[in-house]
C-alpha cells in the first residue's frame, strides 16, 4: 500500500473512532434506530437527485444498503444504547477485519500470510482482554450486538468487491437511499411513535452535530475512501487497518466521556496495535532485514 494511502486511510481510522462517541452523544435524545435512519437519509437526500446512478445492479445496491445501514449501524447504535461504552464499542467492532480476511480468503481465494496470521492472533488476544473488562463498560447484549455489527460489516466489504464497483461515491450514495425506510421501520415496530416524540421533544444541537458529523465525515468522506481502497488493494491488505479505530475511539471516549482506562484496557490497546503492525507489515519487515542480512554478508 502507497503510504499516502496508508496516511488517508489513518485518518479516516481516526474519525470512524471519534464517530463512538459521537453517536453516543446523539443516543441521548435520538433512539438508535431513528439516529440511523435520519443518518442514512442525509446521505442519501438530495445527494440522489444529482448524482448520476452507479453501473451497478440495483439488488446489490439494495443489499448493500440494507447490510450497512441496518445490519451494521442500526445494531451497534442499540449496542451503545444498551450499556457498552463508545471507546469498548470500537474496540469489539474490530472483529470484522477478523471476519473480512476468513470471508475474503473464501469468497476470492486470497491466500493468508503467517504474518496476517500471527497478527491477527495478537489482536484477537487484545479483543479477549477487552472483553473481559468488568469495570462497568461492557454488557453481554451489548457486545453481541456489536459483534453482529462487526459480521455485517464484513459481508459489505466482500460484496463491494466482489461486484468490483468503480463508482465508489455515487454507490454509497445511492445505496443510503435503502437503509432509512427499513430503519424507520424497525423503531415503530419495536416502540410505536415514541421514538418520533422523543426525537421532536428533545432534538438539540447536540443530535444535530452528531447526525451531521455521522453523515458527511464518516459516511460520504470516510466509506468512500475505505471502499475506494478496498478496491484498489486485496481485502486481505485494507482489513487489518480497521484495527486502529478502537485507538483513537478509546481516545475519544476519554476525551468526551472521561472513560476510565486501566492495565487491561492499555494492554488490549497495545496487543491491538502490535497485530495491526505484523498483519500489514511483518513480511517486509522480516524481508527488509533479510536484505540486510544477505548485502552484510556479501561484503565479507
Amino acid at each position: 500500500m502507497k503510504l499516502s494511502h496508508f496516511f488517508l486511510a489513518i485518518f479516516v481510522m481516526a474519525i470512524w473512532g471519534v464517530n463512538f462517541s459521537v453517536i453516543k452523544i446523539g443516543l441521548a435524545s435520538v433512539d438508535p434506530f431513528v439516529l440511523a435512519g435520519l443518518r442514512f437519509a442525509l446521505c442519501a437526500l438530495p445527494a440522489v437527485f444529482f448524482i448520476e446512478r452507479p453501473s451497478v445492479p440495483l439488488k446489490y445496491i439494495a443489499l448493500y444498503g440494507l447490510i450497512f445501514g441496518v445490519g451494521l449501524w442500526g445494531v451497534v447504535n442499540v449496542g451503545i444504547q444498551v450499556g457498552i461504552s463508545a471507546g469498548i464499542a470500537s474496540l469489539i467492532l474490530q472483529f470484522s477485519a477478523f471476519f473480512t480476511m476468513l470471508l475474503g480468503a473464501w469468497v476470492f481465494k486470497e491466500r493468508l500470510s503467517p504474518y496476517q496470521i500471527y497478527g491477527m492472533g495478537i489482536a484477537l488476544l487484545g479483543l479477549a482482554l477487552i472483553i473481559a473488562v468488568t469495570d462497568g463498560s461492557v454488557t453481554y447484549a451489548g457486545v453481541v450486538l456489536v459483534v453482529l455489527g462487526a459480521a455485517s460489516w464484513s459481508v459489505a466489504n466482500v460484496l463491494v468487491k466482489k461486484i468490483a464497483v468503480r463508482q465508489i461515491f455515487e454507490f454509497l450514495v445511492w445505496s443510503s437511499l435503502f437503509s432509512p425506510i427499513p430503519l424507520f421501520l424497525i423503531s415503530y415496530f419495536e416502540h410505536g411513535w415514541v421514538g418520533y416524540v422523543r426525537l421532536f421533544n428533545h432534538f438539540d444541537g447536540k443530535a444535530l452535530f452528531s447526525i451531521l458529523f455521522q453523515v458527511y465525515p464518516t459516511t460520504l468522506f470516510g466509506y468512500w475512501v475505505w471502499n475506494s481502497l478496498l478496491k484498489k488493494y486485496p481485502v486481505s491488505t485494507v482489513a487489518p487497518l480497521s484495527l486502529m479505530v478502537p485507538i483513537f475511539g478509546m481516545l475519544g471516549s476519554i476525551a468526551i466521556f472521561g472513560e476510565s482506562v486501566g492495565a487491561v484496557k492499555l494492554a488490549a490497546m497495545v496487543f491491538i496495535l502490535l497485530g495491526l503492525i505484523v498483519g500489514l507489515y511483518g513480511h517486509r519487515v522480516r524481508t527488509y532485514f533479510d536484505f540486510k542480512i544477505q548485502s552484510r554478508s556479501g561484503k565479507f
